[in-house]
């Protein structure tokens, strides 16, 4: 199959592994940070980290959309459901997330909500047309990848006068999120390790291109590769960041180059733009407030933003003191550094947000790195 076999060739990978070894500087420690959920993943299910010299080090960065969204905005969506009795409609992997009080989106259901699981959020409107007689949330999580999807279902709502659907806003951005891991008092506090280069997420540069990452080369001094999720990809940009660094170079880079442009997805930016503002500031799970890092409903659709619809006023509650989450998110702790993993946490039962969803670190590892001392996925 176009691009996907061909993108998961053993022979390629271990010749990839073997130009990263050959080039390496023996005499440093390359620490590089795959900020997408995604990357996460491809890393532990192909085994790449088992490829790679001891020298680099991969940080497993904040972008599964699911493990940055607060136990306060888990807790809003459920009061919605169980107190003003909403059909809310929601993305699967929300469902698990742990909240307050023990709940999570399905143990709510499991006491009678009505909630229900989407696969899109054209699913959630058409649910509301369904349902003239209920109010129907959309409780929209993701970064700049889900949130065109988002955008039209608002503008739709409006051009149908369908006044029963409103949507609970917790889209993210990915470039405000690096440049808080870079800089902000929080992460110094709760401490971080040094980054040389990160690899820029895929399908949210499909959208927003890979120009808003030049701010972090030409200001922090870090090189930026953009990279698809097949493990060549992955392969490649990990050698293109060598040579970055190698060289003393702090450029943005397109490995992805079938799919992205440096000014990405003009339609789908301009759709976002009408429909939504930037927040002033936004809790994310094991940031804290990070500032104009998130999206509200602008006021010309505000009738189909349910913060204001229901009156709603976010409480932030804090994680777990057992889970390491926060941790993890920042690459400060890696997985196996909590002592919750694997234990009374695993995906059947997740204590905490990185262990829900597939591209959470803990649910990675878990899923593909415990055994992985026998066996190499890339084959």
């Amino acid at each position: 199959m176009k691009y996907v076999d061909e993108f998961r060739d053993g022979a390629r990978a271990r010749t990839i592994a073997a130009r990263i070894h050959a080039e390496l500087d023996s005499a440093r420690r390359y620490s590089f940070m795959e900020f997408c959920g995604g990357h996460t993943h491809a890393i532990s299910h192909y085994g790449i980290s088992d490829l790679l010299p001891p020298q680099v080090h991969m940080i497993h960065g904040p972008g599964c959309p699911v493990c940055v969204l607060p136990i306060g905005r888990i807790d809003l969506a459920i009061g919605l459901a169980l107190e003003r009795r909403v059909i809310l409609c929601t993305y699967g992997d929300t469902m698990r997330v742990p909240a307050s009080e023990g709940l999570s989106l399905i143990k709510a259901k499991a006491r009678g909500a009505d909630i229900r699981m989407v696969y899109s959020a054209a699913d959630a409107l058409a649910t509301a047309k369904a349902n003239p007689d209920r109010e129907v949330v959309f409780l929209a999580i993701g970064f700049e990848t889900t949130t065109p999807p988002t955008a039209l279902v608002v503008r739709q709502a409006q051009a149908d006068g369908l006044r029963n659907f409103s949507v609970l806003c917790c889209h993210v951005l990915t470039p405000s999120a690096i440049t808080h891991i870079l800089e902000s008092p929080e992460v110094r506090r709760f401490g971080t390790v040094p980054i040389d280069g990160f690899i820029g997420p895929a399908h949210v540069s499909i959208v927003i291109g890979s120009a808003p990452y030049e701010h972090f080369a030409e200001e922090y001094r870090k090189p930026v590769v953009i990279a698809g999720f097949e493990p060549l990809d992955v392969m490649q940009a990990i050698l293109m960041l060598v040579r970055q660094v190698n060289d003393g170079r702090a450029e943005v880079e397109n490995e992805f180059v079938r799919a992205v442009t440096r000014d990405g997805n003009a339609v789908a930016q301009a759709q976002v733009a009408e429909v939504f503002e930037l927040r002033p500031s936004f809790e994310w799970r094991g940031l804290g407030e990070v500032p104009y890092s998130a999206l509200r409903i602008r006021d010309r659709y505000r009738e189909f933003d349910a913060e204001a619809r229901f009156g709603l006023a976010y409480r932030p509650v804090p994680d777990n003191k057992a889970c390491e989450c926060g941790a993890i998110l920042r690459g400060v702790k890696k997985p196996t550094d909590c002592k919750l993993f694997g234990t009374v946490c695993t995906p059947e039962t997740p204590m905490g947000s990185c262990m829900v969803s597939s591209e959470g670190a803990c649910a990675a590892h878990y899923t593909y790195r415990r055994f992985r001392d026998i066996d190499v996925k890339v084959a």
